[in-house]
């Protein structure tokens, strides 16, 4: 779709139930779930996510950062490479554009959650400062906070993951989490004992940690139920 204020252009996988997937006039209308990758641009286990987020009955977004770049090249690392050229403003823009355009879609209840991972994550957290009330729900996977000064701006709901190993980041979350309660933002947050940063990717054996991510995968679900699956006017 098309991204002005970005690099131009974005494409990303899109996913939504097979039972929704008719040609009626007026197709089933379903919340929706932006999906952002890890620094490394849409790579299978991505794409293979925003399925999961199809199967619990959501329409799935998830874009490529390295679209103006040529696209995720099939590797990781390589992608990491291209990642790293990107203008960072206007790969935000990006985000923010297909979130938008998620939202627009005739088949969408107008009811849009983020959700990340790593960079992903802290894009998710990025996508509820910047989008306000547009955004209904995030879910950062171990994400970078937003600055304190920002987090007044967060009008959805937000659930957080961490790994307990990730000391950075779940050693970073009491600050994160007194911001959220002094701005009266709706939040929980879990730090997963035994799991490094990367927990959720069972793309990355050295870093998956099952139970971990079962669990946060439920909590992430039932959290999108909760507060993204409202009607329109909800």
């Amino acid at each position: 779709m098309p991204s002005p204020n970005g690099h131009g252009y974005i494409r990303g996988y899109f996913a939504r139930p097979d039972s929704a997937n008719s040609r009626d006039e007026n197709p089933a209308k379903l919340p929706g779930v932006i999906v952002v990758h890890e620094n490394r641009g849409l790579n299978p286990h991505t794409e293979d996510v925003a399925r999961r987020f199809a199967l619990a009955n959501f329409m799935a977004f998830a874009p490529d950062a390295l679209t103006s770049v040529g696209g995720y090249p099939g590797d990781d690392y390589k992608g990491g490479l291209l990642f790293g050229k990107l203008d960072g403003a206007k790969r935000t823009q990006d985000f923010i554009a297909a979130a938008r355009w998620l939202k627009a879609r005739p088949d969408c209840t107008g009811k849009v959650a983020a959700t990340g991972f790593c960079f992903g994550g802290g894009m998710a957290n990025t996508l509820s400062v910047m989008l306000g009330g547009e955004l209904a729900a995030a879910a950062p996977f171990y994400g970078g906070a937003p600055k304190p000064e920002d987090v007044p701006k967060i009008k959805g709901a937000i659930l957080i993951h961490h790994g307990g190993l990730d000391k950075a980041l779940s050693g970073a979350y009491p600050a994160q989490e007194a911001e959220l309660k002094k701005n009266n933002v709706r939040y929980e947050g879990h730090i997963y004992p035994n799991s490094v940063h990367g927990f959720f990717n069972d793309a990355t054996p050295e870093r998956y940690n099952e139970a971990a991510a079962r669990q946060a995968w439920t909590r992430t679900i039932e959290w999108f139920n909760q507060y993204a699956r409202e009607t329109a006017q909800g």
